[in-house]
C-alpha cells in the first residue's frame, strides 16, 4: 500500500511583548531566532528575524516559511536575543527568554501568544511572544520601487524617514513589510522590494493597506510624518513611467490652516516573475563545486582527517557535496559540474595552486563522489585557505552570462571547507563584484573550527562592504556549520538552499529579465 504524504507550507509572523531590558543607556536591540529539532535531542538553526534597535515590544518583519506535516510532531524552539555585536555567533548576545512548543500547536492555535522563559524555566520577566501562522497558498508576488517627495522636516533641514506596511487581517492590522532607513533625506527612495500578495493584502488586491512613513530616531521612539491608505490595485496603477503618488497625512496637523499634507509616497510596481516562472521558462542553474585540500584537514591516511574515508565510503566533505547536489543536479540538463580542489600540491610537478582543477568537469554527483574518492590519495594537502580565485573564476562565466541579456543561466558555488579563511579581504571584494552578478555561494563548514569569518561573510543583517569600499548589491552567501546538523543530509540541504530560490528570482527581476521562454 502507498501513502500519500500530503505537504502544507505556513508562514509564521512573529512580534514580542515587555521584553526585558539589557541596556543600560537604551533599550534592548531584539532578534528571533527559530530552531527546528529533528532527531530527538539536537536542535539546528533554521532561520533569523532581522534586528530591530531600542525596542522591548518589536515586530518582526522577516517571516519563518516551513513544510507543515500533520502526521508528524515538529518541535519548534524560538530564542530572542538582545544583540550587543556584529558577529554572527550569539553566544555573547544577552538572552531574553525562548518559547519551545510543536508546529501543530502554533497552527491549531493561528495565533498564540505565550510567556518567555529563560534556560531554566524561569519567567523572563513579563515577556512574551506571539506568533501567527497562515497557509500559504497564494504565491503571487509583487515588486516595488518606493520613492517621496517633499517629506515634512523633523530636525532643522531634514529627517530620516522609513516606511512600513500593514495589511487588515482578523485581529487587526499586521506588519507586512518595513523599508531600510534612508538618512538626511526629505526625497528618499528606497531600495525596490518584493513582497508576496498573501503577506501584504491575503491575496485580495482590494483590500486596504495602511502605509506609515516614520522619522527614525536610534532611541526607537519614531516620530510619524504621515501616512494614508490604499488599495494594491491603486498601488498597481504606478507603472515606470508614470508612478502612482499619495498624499502622506499627519492627523495632527489636519487643523492647521493651508495644511495638505506632509509629502507625496509615489509607488512603482513592475511585473514580477518568480522563481518557477525562471525554471520552468527555461532558465539553468550552474553547479560548481570546490574542496579545500590545505593541510589543516590533515592527512587524509589518517582517521583523524576530516578526509579520512570511512569504511562505509564517505566523510563530511562527501555528505556536504551529496546533500546540496543531489538537489541542484536536477535544474541542470547536462549534469556537468566542475570540481575544483584549492590548496593542494599537484602530481606530477607537485607545483602549489590555489584553484588547482582536480578534474575539468564531471557528469552527476555520483561522477563527483567517485572522481573526489579517486584522486585524494593522489594529491598532497598544503597551502592557506584562499577563496578569491576560486570565486572570481565562476564570476567571469557568471559575468558573460549577463552580457546576454538573458535570464537562462544562474550560477551556484558551492565551497566545502575546514578552516579560517587567509585571503579574507580579497574574498570580500571578490563577493561584493559577485553580488552584481547572477551568482550565489554556498560555504559548508566542516570539523570544529573558528567559523566566524564565513558567518560573517553571510551578511543577513547587514549588506557586506568591501575594503575597497564597495557595499554588496545584495546577500549572495549562505553559510552553515555542518556540526549543526549531525549527520542529517536532508536539514542540511533545506538549510543550504532556503535562500537561494529568492536570491535567483530577485536578482533576475532586478535586472527586469524575463524567463527565456516568455514573452
Amino acid at each position: 500500500m502507498k501513502y500519500l504524504i500530503i505537504t502544507f507550507v505556513v508562514e509564521l509572523t512573529i512580534s514580542c511583548n515587555k521584553l526585558m531590558d539589557m541596556d543600560v543607556f537604551s533599550k534592548s536591540d531584539p532578534l528571533c531566532v527559530l530552531y527546528i529539532n529533528t532527531s530527538g535531542s539536537h536542535w539546528y538553526e533554521f532561520a533569523r528575524t532581522e534586528m530591530i534597535l531600542n525596542c522591548l515590544n518589536p515586530k518582526f518583519s522577516k517571516k519563518f516559511v516551513i513544510d507543515y506535516y500533520f502526521e508528524m510532531v515538529q518541535r519548534l524552539k524560538f530564542c530572542v536575543y538582545d544583540i550587543d555585536n556584529n558577529t554572527y555567533d550569539l553566544s555573547d548576545d544577552d538572552f531574553l527568554g525562548e518559547l519551545e512548543c510543536t508546529l501543530g500547536q502554533i497552527v491549531s492555535n493561528r495565533q498564540m501568544t505565550r510567556p518567555l522563559l529563560l534556560e531554566d524555566k524561569r519567567p523572563a520577566g513579563h515577556g512574551t511572544i506571539t506568533i501567527f501562522a497562515e497557509e500559504i497558498t497564494d504565491t503571487r508576488v509583487a515588486n516595488f520601487e518606493v520613492s517621496a517627495c517633499r517629506l515634512d522636516k523633523k530636525y532643522l533641514w531634514w529627517s530620516d524617514p522609513f516606511l512600513e506596511f500593514y495589511r487588515q487581517t482578523e485581529t487587526g492590522w499586521q506588519l507586512a513589510h518595513r523599508t531600510e532607513v534612508v538618512k538626511n533625506n526629505l526625497n528618499p527612495i528606497w531600495r525596490p522590494f518584493r513582497i508576496s500578495l498573501r503577506s501584504l493584502c491575503g491575496g485580495d488586491v482590494e483590500r486596504p493597506i495602511k502605509v506609515f512613513c516614520y522619522d527614525y530616531h536610534v532611541s526607537g521612539s519614531h516620530d510619524l510624518i504621515g501616512s494614508f491608505t490604499a488599495t494594491l490595485a491603486e498601488m498597481q496603477l504606478g507603472t515606470h513611467i508614470s508612478p502612482a503618488e499619495f498624499e502622506c497625512v499627519n492627523p495632527k496637523k489636519l487643523r492647521k490652516k493651508n495644511y495638505k499634507n506632509s509629502g507625496i509616497i509615489c509607488i512603482k510596481h513592475c511585473q514580477e516573475f518568480t522563481f518557477l516562472d525562471y525554471i520552468m521558462g527555461g532558465c539553468q542553474i550552474n553547479f560548481t563545486i570546490a574542496i579545500d585540500f590545505t593541510g589543516s584537514n590533515g592527512d587524509p591516511s589518517s582517521p583523524q582527517s576530516l578526509h579520512y574515508i570511512n569504511p562505509e565510503g564517505y566523510n563530511e566533505y562527501l555528505k556536504a557535496i551529496w546533500a546540496v547536489g543531489n538537489v541542484i543536479q536536477d535544474y541542470d540538463s547536462n549534469k556537468m559540474f566542475p570540481v575544483f580542489g584549492f590548496g593542494a600540491q599537484v602530481p606530477p610537478s607537485w607545483l602549489f595552486s590555489h584553484t588547482s582543477s582536480m578534474l575539468l568537469c564531471i557528469l552527476g554527483i555520483e561522477g563527483v563522489v567517485q572522481a573526489y574518492q579517486q584522486c585524494l590519495p593522489r594529491l598532497k594537502l598544503w597551502g592557506p585557505t584562499n577563496f578569491s580565485p576560486i570565486i572570481r573564476h565562476v564570476a567571469c562565466f557568471a559575468r558573460q552570462a549577463l552580457q546576454q541579456n538573458m535570464a537562462s543561466q544562474y550560477f551556484v558555488l558551492l565551497i566545502v571547507t575546514d578552516g579560517v579563511i587567509t585571503d579574507m579581504d580579497q574574498t570580500r571584494t571578490a563577493i561584493v563584484e559577485a553580488s552584481r552578478l547572477p551568482m550565489s555561494i554556498i560555504i559548508v563548514g566542516v570539523g570544529g573550527a573558528d567559523f566566524s569569518a564565513m558567518e560573517f561573510l553571510d551578511s543577513d543583517d547587514k549588506l557586506l562592504s568591501s575594503p575597497r569600499g564597495g557595499v554588496a548589491a545584495r546577500d549572495i552567501v549562505q553559510f552553515v556549520p555542518f556540526r549543526d546538523f549531525q549527520g542529517n543530509s536532508v536539514a542540511l540541504a533545506q538549510s543550504i538552499l532556503a535562500e537561494l530560490p529568492d536570491q535567483l528570482s530577485s536578482f533576475f527581476n532586478s535586472y527586469k529579465l524575463k524567463p527565456p521562454n516568455v514573452f
